[in-house]
């Protein structure tokens, strides 16, 4: 359906229509860009963050009320109105330990629990089992609060932090956003600081069992027997930790702020992510550091800066990403500005070449981040996904920002581009494929442990991520590089889905894979008439919507059918159409009913709205939704079915 409601012509956009479209769109995301030449939106998650905030200004007694009712207005608007609390992504269905934060945060910002819609929370979060049965980070929020305790958590000594990388529970085998999480929360675990709580706030009603007689707080569910050799495992070290020698428990203690420190970040935090950086400033407290400590400002100034604050309400980010979106925004102003009838090309590459010189700065050379612990000798060249994160570079965010300054095409970028190919070539895992942000970080028997309930303690190599990675080695053209590109190549043919698709680890999801594995395949030169290429051109046709766009929710990370949503979306479209262009159906009527819908959902202002999540942190666990997605993915995809008219091949020449 049109916005207006009615049906879409079966008519294929007109070019002057098409011309209008694609113009205004790239005018709006113009717009967009910063004085130095960035783009960067807003990057929301589900409820918990903004809840966890609010807690933490009560943890420290730091407590900014005009700030926590803007906040507790976010709240009581995402809260559920089926189910009466909340869900990890637009129109999910209830989760508990999202449930339990929000009504903790709201209580403490001041709300009535008798009030109507705290009343719905509260009997929701009781009839699903209550706060006994939160998850682990959930717990242990509640322990900081007194609400549990600390047996309530699993056993995680900080004696951990000792273990070398070759130790099965050693940090150095979890991912980067788990070491950087787990190790100030060890501190915490181990000094068992309570929150200062000015105001008393307690939610001992969300709990069906009272805390003190609750005898079993690790009961699954579980996702194989391995869950249930570790819970016993806990049961059997609980009783040892007391037995730790006080002198090894003091080293491992220095260990673990000997590992942080360096990592601090400045005012872009430990990790650059929420979590990691509110522990830090817990940890600080924890350990005594006065606020007016320079380290201690630090963090918490770090913590506010992920703060979007609007006129009438507030909500606190996990990270930000303005990596992601200036060169996911170039890509869609590039190829805007191709082409003959390119649109503003001169005065198009001048802002570009802003956006370029902007990223080159934000390379990282230097740092020999944690994925050295694998790769020693491997010099630094990537690019991370936040303002500053030097010690996390990522070879998704570096492969798109390469592609663009290699497309682009300013001298200037030569080295750059050399230094991240080198880098990304490095970082390649034994499979073929490429993780995020480390090498082989696969153990897969990790996600068993009851500490990792939420299942996501890893970064192993996804369809992706590698894909991109191909379609930035294929675009620069180094012959040296093929054996490089085959075994990547044979990795994503083992990963295709049964229905032809691939799994999104990073975007919702099966179109967003599928989109970029044809990519990589294009550009790798894989026959558009390859049986893979045919099997993934099927299945989006097969998902295509009746109004002549796609959509998929995040449901499809917890069993729901693959591609299928409730609705059309503006950026899951532009994912397949791109993906159906890349595998040389530019001329498919599916495409052209795509960009026909495209253009019926674009505002008056060339902009596009999608309230579903678009992508994800971890799957089942933690959502997020880029609000860039819905403006620079339909102009990419518009501009290019633009461009391909002209072109005598209709083959897209490169990687993205």
């Amino acid at each position: 359906m049109a916005v207006n409601g009615s049906a879409l012509s079966e008519t294929l956009l007109s070019r002057e229509e098409l011309d209008r479209v694609v113009t205004t769109a790239q005018a709006a995301l113009g717009k967009r860009q910063q004085e130095d030449g960035h783009w960067v939106y807003e990057l929301e998650a589900d409820a918990t963050i903004p809840s966890e905030y609010v807690l933490l200004e009560h943890y420290l007694d730091r407590i900014d009320d005009p700030l926590q009712q803007k906040i507790a207005v976010y709240l009581r608007r995402t809260q559920s109105e089926d189910h009466g609390g909340w869900a990890l992504y637009h129109n999910g269905k209830f989760n508990l330990s999202a449930s339990v934060k929000a009504y903790f945060a709201l209580k403490a910002t001041g709300e009535d629990i008798n009030a109507p819609h705290m009343r719905r929370a509260r009997e929701a979060i009781l009839d699903h089992g209550g706060a006994e049965r939160s998850n682990v980070f959930c717990r242990c929020q509640l322990a900081l609060f007194g609400e549990v305790p600390w047996r309530a958590t699993p056993v995680m000594p900080i004696e951990l932090m000792l273990l070398p990388r070759k130790a099965f529970f050693s940090v150095w085998n979890m991912s980067y956003w788990s070491r950087t999480v787990i190790a100030p929360l060890l501190v915490l675990a181990a000094l068992k600081p309570k929150a200062i709580n000015p105001r008393g706030i307690h939610v001992q009603e969300l709990f069906v069992t009272k805390p003190d007689a609750v005898k079993d707080w690790i009961c699954g569910p579980y996702r194989s027997a391995w869950g249930r050799m570790f819970k016993g495992l806990d049961a059997v070290l609980r009783p040892l930790i007391p037995l730790i020698p006080a002198k090894t428990h003091q080293k491992a203690i220095k260990a673990t702020i000997d590992f942080i420190e360096p990592r601090l970040n400045g005012e872009d935090g430990l990790g650059a992510i929420y979590p990691a950086m509110a522990n830090v400033v817990m940890m600080y407290r924890a350990l005594g550091v006065p606020d007016t400590d320079p380290r201690a400002v630090t963090a918490w100034k770090a913590v506010q800066k992920l703060l979007v604050i609007k006129d009438d309400e507030a909500y606190c980010q996990p990270c930000v990403s303005p990596i992601w979106d200036t060169s996911l925004s170039g890509h869609a102003m590039l190829e805007s500005a191709s082409g003959p009838q390119g649109i503003a090309p001169e005065k198009t590459l001048a802002e570009l070449r802003k956006a370029s010189a902007w990223l080159r700065e934000k390379q990282i050379l230097t740092v020999k981040g944690d994925w050295a612990i694998n790769k020693p000798d491997l010099a630094p060249g990537g690019w991370a996904f936040q303002y500053g994160n030097d010690h996390y570079p990522d070879v998704d965010d570096t492969a798109v920002v390469g592609m663009l300054l290699h497309r682009e095409g300013d001298p200037a970028n030569a080295e750059a581009l050399e230094r991240a190919r080198q880098w990304i070539i490095g970082m390649q895992s034994t499979n073929g494929g490429w993780g995020a942000f480390d090498i082989d970080n696969d153990k897969e028997i990790l996600n068993h442990i009851p500490f990792s309930d939420h299942g996501a303690l890893l970064d192993p190599p996804t369809a992706d991520v590698t894909a991109r990675c191909v379609s930035f080695l294929k675009q620069l053209g180094h012959v040296e590089d093929q054996p490089v590109i085959d075994r990547a190549i044979a990795y994503l043919r083992a990963e295709q889905e049964e229905d032809g698709s691939w799994f999104g680890r990073w975007g919702t999801n099966y179109i967003y894979g599928t989109w970029s594995v044809l990519c990589a395949f294009n550009v790798a030169g894989v026959s558009h008439d390859d049986p893979a290429v045919v099997r993934a051109v099927e299945w989006l046709r097969s998902v295509q919507r009746e109004d002549g766009g796609w959509g998929e929710g995040c449901e499809t990370y917890e069993g729901a059918a693959h591609g299928v949503y409730s609705e059309s979306l503006p950026s899951q479209t532009a994912w397949a159409a791109l993906g159906l262009m890349a595998a040389g159906r530019r001329d498919d009527p599916a495409v052209g009913k795509a960009m026909t819908w495209l253009a019926s959902q674009q505002d008056e202002n060339g902009e596009w709205h999608e309230d579903p999540y678009n992508a994800v942190g971890f799957p089942k666990v933690f959502y997020l939704r880029y609000h860039g997605y819905k403006q620079f993915f339909p102009l990419m995809a518009l501009a290019r079915y633009r461009n391909l008219e002209s072109s005598n091949s209709r083959r897209v020449a490169f990687g993205f």
